[in-house]
Parts: C-alpha cells; structure tokens; sequence
C-alpha cells in the first residue's frame, strides 16, 4: 500500500520538511480514500484527515529513536 510515500526518517533522509510530510499524508488518504481529488461535499474531511496525519507523522518522527 502507498509505493510512492518515501521513508522519511534517517538514513534514508537526512532532513524532512513539513512539505515532506504533507506529501506523504496527502498520498495515503487519497489511497485509502480512494479519491485524488474528493467532490466539494467531502473536501473539509479529505483536508482534516490530511492535516491529521501529517500531525502524526510528525509527532512519529520526533519521537522515534534511531540507532546508528
């Protein structure tokens, strides 16, 4: 599921910007809902959850402990 989201914790990246992540929470509710663009009635909860798991994303990365 979601071939496209890009490991976004090192070392397989170095540095990650909020785009970054935005990008890969874009990607993965368009693939569970199964809209690339969700119709006017469903765009504030397409966004929301956007907003949402990118929130998590972050909150993820920061606190995951990489061992070199």
């Amino acid at each position: 599921m979601c071939r496209n989201i890009k490991t976004l914790r090192p070392p397989y990246a170095e540095t990650v910007t909020p785009d970054d992540m935005r990008a890969a929470a874009l990607q993965y509710v368009r693939k569970v809902s199964g809209f690339r663009k969700p119709a006017a009635h469903n765009a504030e909860a397409f966004e929301s959850a956007v907003d949402r798991v990118a929130a998590a994303t972050e909150d993820l990365l920061a606190s995951l402990v990489v061992r070199h």
